[in-house]
């Protein structure tokens, strides 16, 4: 085994925020080893990203370390230099061999791990000579000041033996030893938009002020309106141009999208399974973790998981055809396994995160149907199958969610360690629609007014809210944990549910506001419903009425809602999904582009902060499936009982 050895001062070591814990092992009573694994959350290739949110985390949560990241980047959001910071290539999928802080490492199957160890309580100014085994390679041998620290790499699986040894001024010698060994825990997040972090890009869309022409149609006439375009977009920015032209506007418009970990399905950073598999890594110094992320926007039970899926944006390599589906997450997951087990054979799934089951039940459709007026547009989303009653969506949850629920099961089983499903975390949804008083959010165009056929129907709201609360989260809780007919043969078939994040979402629905939001929403997003011009001559110069320029808006910003509106969908992702099937636009002006692109573009799902508020239920919830118990707390040095025999 090839040890690194690399010394840093102690100080430069600790990163500045929450002290870091350190765990004591040996047997000196003054002197004792501590080691913890360096930039363990295995997707970052970078430690000093990880170290970000180990500054962040105060012990308070992941939703305050949200905060304070937001902060930190003025509401911009901490993930959008990270892109080509991930063990993930520009298609969104794993890379096999990934490069992490100048060493070249297997994903999926790491045979070793980079650590720190340092030796407390030293006397000053003492030094350390320091000898590593592992019982298998040569010992290596390094000595340095005791108050620097050591860095190597361990192979995994195997404890490495750490001992410090110490020479006192009287001639005898101090020794102190603590046994390393890591544990990587291998975790999968599968599920739907709101497992994916629809609505959240890890870089927001790039908008500028002047007008961008969108059409409408209205019986048998034509209504052109203006909202914001793209930044950079050189194009054709009005609704009149040839059929010749709007191909090459096409990819003039693409290239400045909004960018995701996976475009294909929007997966993001700020996905509360991301979170947590990275609130893991921060809390624990002796663990790594290997995360895969496969939650796709768009997936149910069958077309998703089971099944291929459509994907949400078709983003064509430079070479080779473009992708118009996905694979299905569980297909992806075994081909993961196997790759894994080639030089791991009892590599296996720790855990899962999972979200799922409301397109099974018609979710967005639902969406659709409280946020579309009476309309041209709804004419044709109501055509496409695009909009459902409650009716509908709960015929679909009695005769359709319980079978496809047992197929899910039976999957998932076969995947995690010993076929124990309480290692599955299913986190559960929240109602999106409750105002802070405790009620619906009522009928407006507050936080809708992006697309003029847009307003928000309280009644409908009201039903949907309803039909949620009172069929669909018990429901989904009942499958999950084998209750009210769903039959388990044991209780290793009950999943880990998690719901306690639903109380905390009912103050902060999408219609909430606050004095404490940031300006650009108080200003500019109309609570009447007004916030752009409808004169076309004042549209094309400059759309937005408020006087203050879009490049204000700030997507990651702490606000009272932790849903996004149609409004904030579109200024934070501007997304045009593909592959919705009849109602899919001709072209960038199209009538239904602007309705799709906010129905089905991250409105009424999670903000950052929603997301993270997820991630601190899930968190708990995966800490008990894993055995971790309650998380370390930092600590000052203590002394260890002494020895049996003075060494």
């Amino acid at each position: 085994m090839r040890f690194i050895i690399l010394a840093v001062i102690a100080g430069l070591f600790v990163a500045t925020g929450a002290p870091r814990v350190w765990a004591q092992v040996g047997y000196s009573a003054e002197v004792a080893v501590s080691w913890e694994v360096k930039n363990r959350f295995r997707l970052f290739r970078y430690e000093s990203d990880f170290l970000k949110h180990v500054d962040a985390d105060r012990g308070d949560g992941i939703l305050e370390a949200e905060r304070r990241l937001a902060v930190a980047t003025d509401g911009h959001g901490w993930a959008r230099t990270l892109l080509n910071g991930l063990c993930i290539d520009p298609s969104g999928k794993l890379m096999e061999v990934c490069q992490r802080d100048g060493e070249k490492e297997s994903y999926l199957a790491p045979t070793d791990h980079r650590v720190g160890v340092v030796a407390i309580n030293a006397p000053a100014g003492a030094t350390c000579a320091w000898t590593f085994e592992n019982g298998q390679d040569p010992p290596q041998a390094v000595t340095v000041p005791c108050q620097e620290e050591v860095r190597l790499r361990v192979r995994y699986g195997r404890p490495t033996l750490a001992t410090a040894d110490i020479p006192l001024p009287d001639g005898t010698i101090k020794r102190a030893t603590a046994e390393i060994l890591v544990r990587d825990l291998f975790i999968a997040g599968l599920g739907d938009s709101i497992a994916s972090g629809e609505g959240n890009p890890d870089r927001q869309i790039a908008l500028t002020d002047e007008g961008f022409c969108f059409r409408r149609f209205l019986g048998t006439t034509r209504s052109d309106y203006f909202r914001p375009g793209r930044a950079g977009y050189r194009g054709n920015k009005t609704c009149e141009g040839s059929a010749a032209s709007a191909a090459n506007d096409q990819q003039d418009w693409t290239r400045h999208r909004a960018l995701w970990m996976s475009a294909a399905c929007h997966r993001s950073l700020y996905g509360y399974q991301v979170r947590t598999a990275l609130a893991l890594a921060v809390q624990e110094p002796h663990l790594a973790v290997t995360f895969i992320p496969l939650a796709c926007t768009g997936a149910r039970i069958g077309q998703g998981l089971l099944d291929a899926q459509n994907a949400s944006e078709i983003v064509c390599p430079a070479r080779g055809p473009c992708a118009r589906t996905v694979p299905a997450q569980l297909i992806q997951l075994r081909d993961a396994l196997a790759l894994a087990r080639r030089t791991q054979p009892n590599r296996t799934l720790d855990l899962v995160l999972l979200t799922i089951g409301a397109n099974d039940i018609h979710f967005s459709e639902l969406v659709a149907n409280a946020m579309l007026d009476q309309s041209a547009e709804r004419m044709v989303f109501n055509r496409a199958g695009l909009i459902a009653s409650v009716e509908e969506a709960q015929s679909a949850l009695t005769s359709q969610l319980p079978a496809d629920f047992t197929r899910l099961r039976a999957a998932l089983k076969s995947l995690v360690r010993d076929g124990d499903l309480r290692r599955v975390v299913l986190v559960s949804y929240s109602d999106p629609a409750l105002s802070p008083d405790g009620h619906t959010c009522p009928s407006s165009r507050d936080g809708f007014d992006i697309h003029p056929a847009f307003a928000v129907d309280g009644d409908l709201v009201r039903q949907a809210s309803s039909f949620v609360e009172r069929s669909f989260l018990p429901r989904l809780k009942a499958l999950a944990l084998c209750q009210g007919g769903a039959i388990c043969r044991d209780p290793s078939e009950r999943m880990t549910f998690v719901d306690a994040h639903q109380t905390a979402f009912a103050q902060h629905g999408f219609c909430a506001r606050a004095a404490s939001d940031p300006i650009f929403d108080q200003e500019c997003f109309s609570a009447n419903g007004q916030s752009f011009h409808s004169s076309l001559v004042e549209g094309a110069e400059r759309p937005l009425k408020c006087g203050r320029s879009v490049r204000e808006f700030r997507p990651y910003a702490s606000r009272a809602r932790w849903i996004r509106t149609a409004n904030d969908s579109y200024f934070t992702a501007m997304t045009y999904p593909e592959g919705i099937g009849p109602a899919q636009p001709s072209d960038i002006h199209d009538a239904t582009w602007g309705v799709a692109s906010a129905v089905y573009g991250g409105a009424i799902h999670p903000t950052a902060e929603g997301h993270a508020a997820m991630a601190d239920a899930a968190l708990s919830g995966a800490r008990r499936a894993l055995g971790l118990g309650i998380p370390e707390t930092p600590v000052e040095a203590a002394p260890l009982p002494p020895p049996l025999q003075s060494q």
